[in-house]
């Protein structure tokens, strides 16, 4: 005898009656009825012909195809209602409003279509519920919300998906005051026998992202970056076409991003910001010489010239970073002309002037500052050599390695994950490259194709490591950084619009919302928003 079965014995014994003498006039042709009871077989005509007073009420092989809201009002006093071998296509929300009273609820041996996520609501005092049998391959998340009093749960016999639907189930029943019966999964093959109680919702990966285009900014690009001045964010894109640093803020009547200012700097090839305080300064990085220091004293004023920036050394920049050396704000400048030479310009009173020469000769094209070993540490890739990493020490730097198996790298960017250094090598021919500092040297890790490629950037988004490698001749791949394999996994593809030589991407968070901007060589800059997407909801 099942569950249920044994149950009904029960309640007999305690006086909710299973003596089947039906009232006269009272009971359905199809049921069997007593003064508290009834057992229905066939199709009765629900619930008008039942007595207000009714504590139990079975229904077997009836020809009741839904349960819709409101089904059981006419029988308030109900303390039992049971369900066997019944075709329900779906069971709406609110399926069992008016049954407070309601404290076992059995629906079993069914062939059950859906259920909504709200269809038990108001069963405040149910204590007994059986699911059993009803070849569910999922329940609604939440099902079992407000249901507080809840001791017994059977949910056993169903063949359950066990994919990220059941997610919120595993994680619900540690948490619940009551014995739950579960049974095994159907599938996926993987799982396939396996009891759900056995199942770890660690393992299961039910959070998915995805960059969607939100807006574009006409101009190309070759830079961008984010920054926050006196509590607002900004993005400044170097636009070497149009002359100009533009500075981008976020319009919040219009929920768009407007331009709020612009620097004049003919063939820019890099903005980059620094807030100190209420001042901002912004490096403006020219080719062909006249690198400028903008800077604004305090909120309320305009951004205006303020220093030429060695003029004898940087004669042909190609990037510019920001990094703090010995408790001061330094500027990198990589010089990619054969007179110039990368230059380390550091704060001295109202200005930033040279404090070494680096690398000359060399042709540099990228930079990156970083953190190794607990100590500041810069990175140049060259058109003429491997990348070639530098200390800081005595109050300058020092050549300490180069980078094995790096030919022809045009960038290079890194981040940090589970306490490890990676590093992203862009190279415009061949395979692009993911490297693992070892305490001593970047080695090899992950090669991706990358024909055309200018840009390999990784960006911390949320709770998001990415990496985008961009590319000149196909889609910008999206990749994520998955922690328990160490490496990028594809992720998506950006666009459409498709992105036309794309140089720089940054992220910007606000208003509760994440953007990725996407700066474009030979088209307009594109904006992307990120949306977290949960696949167990």
């Amino acid at each position: 005898m099942g569950g249920a079965g044994v149950l009904l014995l029960l309640l007999a014994g305690a006086g909710v009656g299973v003596a089947w003498r039906p009232p006269k006039g009272k009971c359905p042709l199809s049921c069997s009825c007593s003064k508290d009871s009834a057992l229905c077989e066939g199709s009765p005509d629900l619930p008008e012909s039942f007595s207000p007073t009714l504590l139990s009420l079975s229904l077997v092989r009836t020809g009741v195809t839904q349960l819709k809201a409101g089904s059981f009002l006419r029988v308030p006093t109900l303390h039992l209602l049971l369900f066997t071998s019944n075709s329900f296509s779906v069971i709406e929300d609110d399926a069992f409003a008016g049954l407070s009273h309601l404290q076992y609820l059995f629906i079993e041996d069914n062939e059950i279509g859906s259920i909504s996520k709200n269809a038990l609501r108001g069963l405040r005092s149910l204590t007994h519920l059986s699911l059993a049998n009803n070849n569910l391959e999922t329940l609604p998340r939440f099902l079992f919300r407000g249901l507080e009093t809840l001791t017994h749960v059977d949910l056993r016999g169903n063949p359950f998906q066990c994919d990220c639907r059941v997610l919120w189930l595993l994680q619900w029943m540690p948490a619940v005051n009551a014995s739950v019966g579960t049974g095994a999964c159907a599938g996926p093959t993987a799982l396939a026998h396996r009891q759900l109680r056995h199942l770890d919702p660690k393992t299961f990966k039910c959070r998915a992202i995805e960059l969607s285009w939100f807006q574009m900014v006409g101009e190309s690009a070759l830079g961008v970056e984010s920054f926050s001045y006196q509590g607002e964010p900004h993005v400044v894109l170097a636009q070497p076409f149009a002359g100009r640093c533009l500075i981008l803020t976020w319009d919040y009547s219009l929920q768009r991003f407007r331009p709020e200012e612009e620097l004049s700097a003919p063939s820019v090839v890099s903005c980059k910001p620094l807030v100190l305080g209420p001042r901002l300064f912004m490096l403006a990085a020219r080719l062909w010489g006249g690198s400028q220091l903008w800077a604004r004293p305090s909120p309320g004023l305009r951004l205006a010239p303020t220093q030429a920036l060695a003029p004898r050394r940087l004669l042909r920049p190609n990037d510019a970073e920001l990094l703090w050396l010995d408790g001061r704000p330094c500027f990198v400048v990589a010089d990619a002309s054969k007179a110039g030479s990368t230059t380390l310009l550091c704060q001295d009173g109202p200005g930033f002037y040279p404090r070494q020469s680096l690398h000359a000769w060399h042709r540099d094209t990228d930079a990156e500052a970083l953190e190794l070993d607990g100590r500041p540490h810069l990175l140049l890739a060259s058109a003429s050599q491997r990348p070639v990493l530098f200390h800081w020490l005595g109050g300058r730097f020092e050549r300490r390695t180069d980078i094995p198996e790096a030919e022809d790298v045009y960038a290079t960017r890194h981040f940090q994950a589970g306490g490890d250094v990676f590093l992203c090598l862009t190279r415009y021919i061949g395979d692009s490259m993911v490297m693992r500092w070892d305490g001593s040297m970047f080695r090899p890790l992950q090669q991706l194709p990358s024909r055309g490629a200018h840009v390999f950037q990784p960006l911390l988004i949320a709770r998001d490591q990415l990496a985008i490698l961009g590319s000149d001749f196909a889609f910008s791949q999206v990749f994520r950084f998955e922690p328990d394999k160490g490496l990028l996994e594809p992720l998506q593809e950006l666009g459409p619009p498709a992105l036309v030589a794309p140089r720089a991407f940054a992220p910007i968070t606000l208003a509760g919302r994440r953007f990725l901007f996407a700066a474009c060589f030979k088209g307009p800059t594109q904006i992307y928003q990120h949306h977290e997407l949960d696949l167990s909801a």
